[in-house]
């Protein structure tokens, strides 16, 4: 036992006192240190990146194809989509609906199919394919078991430069898609009301022309059109290989360089757009139809997109959330709730395109409400808009919903590369669509409030963007024609 340390004199009072204090002191200093610590290590560090939404893996091919993989290993299956860089705006002038043709031509004959038989062999796999154009790109895609990944990239592969359509199903098929235009537009006088004002929205510009085509210039659709369409614009320079879900971006990319890489690069024509001259006021288009039964009001507005002007479209998406983002929209507690004017309205924005991006208003009339009512009382909430500008609430809802949303779309499978793809087609970064929720959150009020004036489509509005306005009403009686 080691000696007790004994002391020779008694120690006052008074130092005892100053000593506890002062170990005291120590333990108070000791426990805020930890506590600010703590407070700073769990505080949001501005200098760090923010949280991607996919963490997806992107690639380059030596022939010029870009490849991204995004893994998703929840379920034993994969997505594997292939965009090329083309869509109806990429068609010659008098020869529209090309794109959108060779979409449904793609299915019958290529590289070791015959007609019709590439979908079946994906059926055989267990797996399901599709495919769909727009005035951007053009997209195909299967969805299988991660093990038969292989199986379809190389059924992709062989129809990427070897399209082969015999005669017969070359008249069959566009005979197809003129009954397609039939059903789906011209038997709609909604439709084709629709129809119109993109075509008075866009004027002199490719987006005016509706993606299936006019049907006098489908019906005049000739093989040596349609195939030099695709040699110039199908090759894997002008693609994209988006692959989602139980896959490893090593895996693809040993599989893309070996069944995409020896495809040989094609020559991409340059783009010659044509544009809009200036228009300087609001167009007004009103038709009738014994098939609408109640009054309906569209308002379209030409307005940037994302790839013309990044800042001003993030403003835009907020603004559209908090118009007509649901019920509990400012538009829609205006004028269904409160006012009664309207049964249904909401907006959309869509920022996604290579040229000028849509925002459309569109409303339902409340019986005997007539369609001028209804339009001046929209006119009037987004001229309040305009004014007064969204709330902070209004601005953190919206902002919430919008990044709620792309945290939901990680849970799918094909959603991702939907998403992915659609955006690296029009020339957006894959960091944006990434980062997209954290930009959002970002944007400033007065980016809102800026984004807001573009919404004002009267005539002599400083920034005069073009706007068509559609009233689309009942016909006043059975007899009368539309």
């Amino acid at each position: 036992m080691p000696p007790v340390f004994k002391p020779s004199k008694k120690i006052p009072a008074r130092l005892i006192t100053i000593g506890a204090l002062f170990l005291f002191c120590l333990l108070c200093l000791s426990l805020l240190i930890t506590v600010l610590t703590q407070t700073v290590d769990d505080a949001p560090d501005s200098s760090q990146k923010p949280q991607k939404v996919f963490n997806a893996e992107h690639y380059n091919i030596d022939n010029g194809l870009e490849l991204v993989v995004i893994p998703n290993h929840r379920a034993g299956v994969v997505t594997h989509m292939v965009w090329y860089k083309v869509g109806a705006a990429d068609e010659e002038a008098g020869h529209s609906g090309i794109a959108h043709f060779l979409e449904h031509l793609m299915f019958k004959g290529s590289t070791g199919f015959a007609p019709g038989e590439f979908s079946k062999q994906v059926q055989r796999l267990g797996g399901q394919d599709n495919a769909f154009t727009t005035q951007n790109y053009t997209a195909y895609f299967q969805s299988v078991s991660a093990d038969q990944l292989e199986t379809v990239m190389r059924m992709e592969a062989g129809r990427m430069r070897g399209m082969n359509v015999p005669p017969g199903p070359f008249t069959s098929e566009r005979d197809v898609i003129m009954e397609e235009r039939r059903q789906r537009t011209d038997n709609s006088d909604a439709a084709r009301f629709t129809e119109q004002m993109r075509a008075m929205a866009f004027v002199n510009h490719p987006y005016g022309t509706p993606v299936i085509g006019w049907m006098h210039e489908m019906a005049q659709l000739e093989w040596d059109k349609v195939k030099d369409f695709y040699d110039h614009w199908y090759g894997p320079n002008n693609a994209i290989v988006v692959i989602s879900g139980d896959v490893t971006g090593e895996q693809a990319l040993q599989l893309a360089t070996q069944i995409y890489g020896p495809i040989p690069k094609v020559s991409v024509p340059e783009r010659h757009w044509l544009k809009s001259p200036p228009l300087d006021s609001p167009i007004t288009l009103r038709g009738n139809s014994m098939q609408q039964h109640q009054t309906d009001i569209s308002i379209l507005i030409r307005l940037p997109s994302a790839v013309q002007n990044q800042k001003l479209s993030l403003g835009l998406e907020i603004a559209s959330e908090i118009l007509g983002g649901g019920s509990s929209s400012r538009l829609y507690r205006a004028l269904v709730v409160e006012q009664k004017l309207a049964s249904a309205i909401g907006v959309s924005y869509d920022p996604t395109q290579r040229s000028d991006a849509e925002f459309w208003i569109n409303a339902h009339a409340a019986p005997d409400v007539n369609a001028d009512q209804l339009l001046n009382a929209i006119y009037q909430e987004i001229n309040r808009f305009i004014s007064d500008g969204p709330t902070d609430i209004e601005i953190a809802e919206a902002k919430r919903k919008l990044s709620d949303a792309a945290v939901f779309a990680r849970d799918s499978l094909s959603g991702p590369a939907m998403i992915v793809g659609r955006s690296l087609a029009v020339g957006l970064p894959l960091e944006y669509v990434e980062y997209w929720p954290s930009l959002i959150e970002q944007t400033h009020d007065e980016t809102i409030t800026e984004s807001a004036r573009y919404l004002d489509w009267r005539a002599g509005s400083p920034l005069r963007n073009p706007a068509v306005i559609g009233i689309f009403e009942p016909s006043p009686t059975q007899g009368e024609q539309p």
